[in-house]
């Protein structure tokens, strides 16, 4: 009975990050597509989660910030990721990033498994994958039949950002720092690190963007992304492996597409519901099982 609900604990952590990560596409294109440069999103993102985490600053490890594994961490998580993801959404759509930053997830996490740890996925994993990668396929259909150097670009972008994640969050697991001292230390680490290049040295236009779009996204990157989803996203990969739950999180470009019909008046197509079928057994597949390491 204890491991069970340590289980749907485990599981309810991933349903709130997939929530929250189907949201974060579809604001993050918003700031893309307004006045706002890449490097302010990333800054009101900094900003917005240093000012309220910074009363719990007090209660960190001592010398934490002399930990290299942390660094590394941070440099992965945010450093490299977020300038990637937010120049990316200035030319790929919303479904673009659904797709390439959530729905290749469960593959680059195997990748990096493989290189890190010198093991591969078991043979229901794989089987789980396949579906993933059938699903993926088909949810990625009607957004890459017409491409652009624009967009070409922007999924390049959104594929790196991808990758650096991937090796966060399979170092995370690895390394066990609660989500709460992790979810400070990347906050005030990217603060440290980033405000002071961006206010010296990069181009900015938030004098220019409506108060409304500077709140929204300072409070949607700032709380939501960095504060609510990280601690959802770390407790889930703490209790299901990384691996596991990037499988679970493969439905977040089916959960991105399918809010986008209401939403954003979308047609509810063919290729989505095959895409919901094959994500969602695969997803049940890879998750069920688990990963199965088999050594090289």
């Amino acid at each position: 009975m204890g491991e069970t609900k340590h289980l749907l604990h485990g599981y309810l952590a991933a349903i709130a990050t997939l929530l929250m990560w189907s949201g974060f596409s579809l604001v993050s294109r918003m700031g893309g597509k307004s006045l706002l440069t890449a490097y302010d999103v990333f800054a009101l993102r900094v900003i917005f989660a240093t000012v309220i985490l910074l009363p719990f600053a007090g209660s960190m490890p001592k010398r934490f910030f002399c930990d290299r594994r942390i660094w590394v961490l941070i440099i992965f998580c945010s450093l490299i990721y977020c300038p990637f993801v937010y120049s990316g959404f200035k030319y790929a759509p919303a479904a673009h990033g659904g797709i390439l930053l959530a729905g290749m997830q469960p593959f680059l996490i195997s990748v990096v498994v493989w290189l890190l740890n010198g093991t591969r996925p078991g043979k229901w994993r794989s089987v789980g994958l396949v579906f993933i990668s059938i699903g993926i396929l088909c949810a990625a259909m009607p957004y890459f039949s017409k491409w652009s150097n624009d967009s070409v670009l922007g999924d390049l972008l959104l594929l790196s950002s991808s990758i650096s994640w991937a090796f966060y969050g399979v170092l995370a697991a690895r390394w066990g720092y609660s989500a709460w001292t992790l979810t400070r230390a990347i906050a005030y680490g990217s603060a440290l690190v980033y405000l002071p290049v961006y206010f010296f040295y990069l181009p900015k236009e938030l004098a220019a963007a409506p108060w409304a779009t500077i709140i929204t996204q300072g409070v949607y990157q700032g709380l939501v992304a960095t504060i609510f989803a990280m601690l959802t996203y770390l407790k889930a990969i703490s209790i299901l492996g990384a691996e596991r739950a990037a499988a679970f999180l493969a439905l977040v470009p089916i959960v991105t597409g399918i809010v986008a019909v209401p939403l954003l008046d979308e047609p509810l197509t063919g290729w989505l519901l095959s895409a919901l079928a094959f994500v969602s057994l695969g997803s049940y597949i890879a998750a069920r099982y688990g990963a199965t390491p088999t050594r090289t």
